[in-house]
């Protein structure tokens, strides 16, 4: 019996393997770039030729390349496959960090850095999670994959400061290194193969729509606020464990003993805004009202960077909001980008995204070397409250959520029939069928829709 003839309300067995075997290739990779962040500082200065501004390009370059390429890559990927792309870009990730952990000087770190972003699979995973899952699951697929993300996001601020004392920041290059090497065997030997391998509009950028996008003034607000959410991070962080050790006096060794604490706090700290966002439809009250979080905690790092209680508690207000920003930010897009461009939508999210951590870790260090440490947490507390004037013109989401049917139409102009009787079902709210795709992308209202209408009008086609 094939994945397509189960229970259609359930995944198939393939399709938990594929999640979650994908989900942990994503999770090596970001774990390997995530770990240098709050450690990198403390280790660049013993390098030849550090200055606090090639520190900072340093710690934000694998975002320009990241951000350049990981469009590309997915694009190659219709072409000539997901698994050679996936592979290939974990091989040049492995060899930035050799480069990285072999360097003595800080150009060869910025470059194995930059070599590191150039190893950009996103794309190209998310695309494979959608040849390997049916419409009605892709969602849980993707939720699994953006749950691990966040999730190895945690387990690296605390593993990197704990790695640093038993390894140093080369070991930690190393390590990275050998699991960018252990997950091409996940993807040879554990990822299932896909049968067909086609462009999926829900998960994967369509050249042709860019032009839709960006001319849409809400998805660029939110592609704007993911380039400032992770300006903001990264820029902190390129001052941050010199705070630590330098002004509060906390050895390097310790710094986890801060991080661990604030982020099991702040994790479900966040959990009742978001019940708040989704389930009582508050979105854009929440999403405001955590940039205001954010632009606090930077304000209050500026005033009380110098001890140890003031960095954590500051710590902890910044995770609180940046959790429910990293939660929130992704379900903007997904309310507001049209049902067929959902895919090109977050693929420019997601390269804004790393084209602000490069610019943060850039600016960030400029500023430390030209004005000092402080003044980097005061332009960051700036930049949250350019972003908070931007949000705040932001339209109010409709609270529709994206659904996928499987159709089988002749030709463009059955398919816009189609479309319009989908339309007619009660709680759906937009309907594009695609004759070539076999798909018809929806938008609809979880609370009003008609489940036994759509779905008596799916099996007749």
């Amino acid at each position: 019996m094939d994945q397509h003839s189960q229970n259609p309300a359930a995944m198939t067995a393939t399709e938990r393997r594929a999640a979650f075997s994908l989900a942990g290739i994503y999770a090596l990779r970001m774990l390997g770039l995530f770990m240098i962040l709050p450690v990198f500082s403390l280790y660049a200065h013993e390098l030849e030729g550090a200055t606090p501004a090639l520190i900072g390009l340093a710690i934000g370059i694998y975002g320009m390349t990241q951000a350049i390429l990981q469009i590309p890559f997915g694009l190659l990927s219709d072409r000539i496959g997901r698994k050679p792309v996936i592979v290939f870009g974990l091989l040049v990730f492995a060899a930035g960090s050799a480069v990285a952990a072999s360097a003595g000087d800080m150009r060869w770190v910025i470059f194995g850095r930059a070599l590191q972003g150039a190893g950009a699979i996103a794309a190209a995973v998310m695309a494979l999670t959608a040849d390997l899952t049916r419409e009605e699951h892709r969602v849980k697929a993707m939720a699994i994959i953006g749950m691990t993300i966040g999730a190895s996001f945690a387990v690296a601020m605390i593993l990197g400061p704990v790695l640093n004392g038993w390894i140093g920041v080369p070991g930690i290059f190393w390590l990275t290194s050998v699991l960018a090497l252990s997950g091409i065997g996940v993807v040879l030997w554990v990822v299932p193969n896909p049968v067909i391998s086609r462009v999926h509009r829900d998960a994967e950028v369509v050249p042709g729509q860019f032009g839709r996008v960006l001319r849409d003034g809400q998805l660029l607000r939110l592609d704007y606020g993911i380039l400032t959410l992770h300006l903001i991070l990264t820029a902190s962080f390129v001052v941050l464990p010199l705070a630590l050790r330098d002004l509060a006096g906390l050895a390097e060794a310790k710094h986890w003993e801060v991080y661990l604490p604030v982020l099991l706090l702040s994790l479900p700290a966040a959990i009742p805004f978001i019940i708040q966002a989704e389930k009582h439809r508050r979105m854009k009250e929440v999403f405001v009202g955590a940039i205001a979080v954010i632009a606090l905690a930077e304000f209050g790092l500026y005033e009380v960077h110098a001890t140890v209680l003031g960095i954590g508690a500051m710590l902890f207000v910044f995770y609180a909001g940046f959790n429910l920003l990293e939660a929130i930010l992704p379900s903007l897009i997904a309310k507001m980008a049209p049902p067929d461009s959902k895919g090109t939508a977050m693929g420019l999210y997601s390269s804004s995204q790393f084209l602000g951590a490069f610019l943060g870790g850039s600016i960030g260090g400029w500023l430390h070397g030209r004005f000092g440490l402080d003044s980097v947490f005061l332009f960051c507390g700036a930049a949250a409250v350019l972003w908070l004037a931007v949000a705040a013109g932001m339209r109010t989401p409709s609270y529709l959520s994206s659904r996928l049917l499987r159709v089988d139409v002749a030709d463009p102009e059955a398919a816009r029939r189609l479309a319009q009787r989908i339309t007619a079902v009660p709680g759906v709210a937009e309907a594009v069928v695609i004759a070539e795709d076999g798909v018809a992308y929806l938008k609809v209202d979880p609370q009003a829709l008609d489940e036994e209408a759509l779905g008596a009008l799916a099996a007749s086609t």
